[in-house]
């Protein structure tokens, strides 16, 4: 009888003890996907019409008009990107094609996938959340296609309020120069 006392608080204690532990490896991974939920959701909220200027820092410094269409698809699972430099003619033929850009969900992840005009290629990058809300990073993570011209490497994107965001894109080359495009975006009324 004195056995049964002493192993049945101890056996409470260990289930309670593996009970816990259990719970804190299943809240800690939905703490992690609710941010990058979050951030997808704030992505997806940027649907619609964009237009504005885009800076470069590249070897010809340059300034040009440019819009973006961002569509939600895929039954809310992905966001496409579309830019497109104004006053552009749309001759995939000249190689007048438009970058791509999917954004998406992978597990506890949030990705990014640039099918990308310039490198001929595709890479992937995974984000990175800010604390605040207010932007959302992407690095680079993997890339397949062409390789010799170079690829995208980074993108933030700004949340500054529901009608203004901005856009920071790096683009490495082989040789591991970099340059950078920052876009300045109101939305289409």
């Amino acid at each position: 009888m004195k056995h049964r006392r002493v192993a049945v608080p101890a056996l409470l204690l260990l289930s309670v003890s593996a009970l816990a532990a259990a719970q804190s490896a299943t809240v800690t991974p939905q703490v992690a996907k609710s941010g990058v939920r979050a951030s997808f959701d704030h992505l997806k909220g940027l649907a619609g019409r964009w237009k504005g200027k885009a800076n470069t820092d590249g070897p010809t410094p340059d300034s040009y008009p440019v819009q973006v269409s961002l569509r939600v698809t895929s039954g809310g699972d992905a966001l496409m990107q579309e830019m497109t430099p104004e006053g552009r003619a749309d001759d995939p033929a000249r190689g007048d094609d438009d970058p791509l850009t999917m954004f998406y969900l992978d597990g506890d992840r949030l990705m990014l996938t640039h099918y990308c005009d310039i490198g001929k290629n595709r890479p992937r990058m995974t984000a990175k959340v800010s604390p605040d809300g207010k932007s959302v990073e992407f690095d680079f993570l993997d890339l397949t296609g062409e390789t010799t011209r170079g690829h995208m490497h980074r993108a933030l994107f700004t949340f500054i309020d529901a009608d203004h965001h901005t856009e920071d894109w790096t683009y490495v080359m082989p040789n591991g120069k970099g340059s950078r495009a920052h876009l300045e975006m109101a939305r289409a009324k």
